[in-house]
């Protein structure tokens, strides 16, 4: 089952079951993925499973950084708002690879592209967006994978 049936079948469940919290979280996640196919059809490509976990990932980002303001601002229903949304998204991602998991994955990584300096980092990052999308955070691994070829 690709990543967009299971959007449209959770879709379709939430609506069933009057979840309207849930419906509206699901039909965001629609529009991103439907505003990112527009995008795309103008250059030929299309949005398969690995754009549309791109797109979930950054989803979660931005509501993670939004409930974070809302909070310092004093804002908390609006923060637990952004919080639900992102727990409705998590549940299309992939299991989160823990600490042990993603050093393993660098190096791992680092092996395979045969990378020796700081000038294949875009190598090594290049290899593990295309095996774990949506299960690491990029922006975390970024300076391990610095720390490693250093």
């Amino acid at each position: 089952m690709t990543m967009r049936d299971q959007l449209q079948t959770a879709l379709k469940e939430a609506m069933k079951a009057k979840e309207a919290d849930r419906l509206s979280t699901l039909r965001l996640i629609n529009a991103a993925i439907k505003d990112r196919e527009i995008a795309l059809r103008e250059e030929g490509g299309e949005v398969d499973d690995a754009a549309i976990l791109a797109i979930l990932g950054k989803m979660v980002k931005q509501r993670q950084e939004s409930a974070r303001a809302y909070e310092e601002g004093g804002r908390l229903e609006l923060a637990e708002k952004e919080l639900a949304e992102v727990k409705v998204i998590s549940e299309f991602l992939p299991k989160q690879l823990d600490a042990s998991e993603v050093a393993a994955a660098i190096a791992a990584a680092v092996a395979e592209a045969g990378a020796t300096s700081i000038r294949d980092m875009g190598k090594v990052m290049a290899v593990l967006k295309g095996k774990y999308t949506g299960q690491m955070d990029f922006g975390a691994v970024g300076p391990m994978v610095k720390d490693q070829l250093a």
